[in-house]
């Protein structure tokens, strides 16, 4: 048996057994959204998208940002984000001055100063800036917008090329939380995916941020990459412990070379880890983390009790989107920088992928959004849904139906249904008032979530396995 936390108690795992694993590992969303990305479509009015932002920028609510900052020195092989990869520093400086314009082009619609309640920057390599382009980048914003005074501002940081003044810099301009990409610490699963980092490298950056202020600190780890077994990332683990990160997010590698080429060299190698070793290092990373006083929270994120994410759950205002799980619940999202990704209550808007298509659209005074989805009715039921599972691991019916002004259990009959299976297999229990998450159900969540996608059958093939 293993030790699964909670948000507060220690609760008994169950041996998960790999034929239930076999069952259930298929394709399937992140749910980092609903509907989700594939929906998006650039057949949709860019006029109703920016009306419905309009609506949102009236409203008066704080709002959060986020930055894409795509650049990066070098490929990460089971990268799947959507970076530039360049030595050129000086494609930064410039970048800089198209998001300033795309700012400029969003100002024309705030009605006035908009508050920032949460700021995150993202990449590629936020840190491929220069400390001097950080400031440059602080003036941009701080020109634009206020910032709430407990505003949660966050940066991910590569720690192969970092200087304690790349932290000092993102500190100046607000940041109080920082995540750093970790994935492994052993030298041959390093060797395999392109990126070599050293765990004094890691150790620097952790110490730097602490020193200056930072009150959060995540590590990315990532399992199912090649070459990984139990006694390496048994010792990665140890160092990760060594060094107590605040949070950790820990991803199952997501395989999806008909999206990501470089990924076909693992396919070539051969070096994956077998189903049965993948199962067994995330048991591994269960009995270490939990063990160690970390808490899960929902289906890939730990961290410690006295962590607002932990807090957050226990709250249940956590809430789930583009970057994770998140502790401000309620506010729409500004995506700025190319292949960012906007929310609103009723919208997303996702802006140019291509970096010279992005610049040629703000070149042309156009805010650079290329397809989006409008939410129907039936999205915003679902996608509340689907969050209930993703963050609060439960459903309430009584709660969702007045919500919904429905008697949810007969309008959600047949993916209640779709459940069955997965309740006979003890992965959930279902009674007349609630779906309710059960510790072995954790590791199936976004399976449990599926059953009530709409839009699931014509997008299966075209998401990583589940587990």
């Amino acid at each position: 048996m293993l030790s699964l936390m909670s948000s507060d108690v220690s609760i008994a795992l169950p041996e998960i057994r790999l034929d239930l694993i076999s069952k259930y590992n298929v394709p399937g969303p992140r749910y980092t959204s609903y509907p989700t990305a594939i929906q998006f479509s650039d057949q949709v009015p860019f006029a109703d998208l920016l009306a419905d932002a309009d609506r949102d920028f009236s409203s008066g609510a704080d709002l959060s940002v986020y930055v894409h900052l795509p650049f990066c020195e070098s490929l990460c092989w089971y990268c799947a984000c959507n970076t530039v990869i360049t030595s050129q520093h000086g494609q930064a400086e410039q970048y800089l001055d198209y998001l300033a314009k795309e700012i400029s082009l969003w100002q024309r619609h705030f009605p006035r100063r908009l508050r920032l309640g949460q700021l995150h920057f993202g990449g590629g390599t936020p840190t491929f800036l220069r400390p001097e382009e950080i400031d440059r980048l602080s003036k941009i914003l701080h020109d634009a917008f206020d910032f709430a005074p407990d505003a949660e501002v966050s940066v991910e940081i590569d720690p192969r090329r970092l200087t304690a003044a790349h932290v000092q810099a993102f500190r100046r301009l607000g940041a109080n939380r920082a995540s750093l990409g970790v994935q492994d610490f052993d030298p041959f699963a390093q060797k395999a995916i392109h990126r070599i980092q050293t765990y004094e490298m890691t150790a620097d950056a952790m110490h730097w941020a602490r020193e200056c202020g930072y009150t959060s600190i995540n590590f990315d780890l990532i399992y199912g990459l090649p070459h990984q077994n139990e006694e390496t990332f048994h010792r990665t683990l140890q160092q990760v412990k060594e060094l107590s990160p605040d949070r950790l997010a820990v991803f199952s590698y997501a395989h999806v070379p008909w999206m990501r080429p470089a990924q076909r060299i693992f396919d070539k190698e051969g070096s994956l880890p077998t189903p049965e070793r993948k199962l067994n290092l995330l048991k591994l990373i269960i009995q270490e983390l939990t063990g160690a006083g970390y808490v899960a929270i929902g289906m890939d994120h730990f961290a410690k009790e006295t962590d607002d994410l932990a807090i957050a759950q226990r709250e249940k205002r956590l809430q789930r989107n583009f970057q994770g799980y998140s502790t401000k619940s309620g506010l729409s999202i500004l995506g700025l920088g190319m292949s960012s990704i906007s929310q609103t209550g009723g919208s997303f808007r996702q802006n140019e992928k291509d970096l010279d298509a992005y610049k040629r659209r703000i070149d042309a005074e156009e805010i650079p959004v290329a397809k989006g989805a409008l939410l129907t009715a039936e999205d915003r039921r679902r996608r509340e849904i689907i969050m209930q599972i993703m963050c609060n691991l439960e459903l309430d019916y009584a709660a969702l139906g007045e919500n919904f002004g429905c008697d949810f259990p007969r309008a959600y009959a047949a993916e209640i249904a779709r459940l069955a299976p997965l309740a006979d297999d003890g992965l959930l229990e279902l009674s007349p008032a609630r779906l309710t998450v059960l510790p072995a159900g954790r590791l199936f969540i976004r399976n449990i979530a599926m059953a009530f996608d709409a839009y699931l059958d014509r997008t299966a093939g075209r998401h990583s396995k589940t587990i």
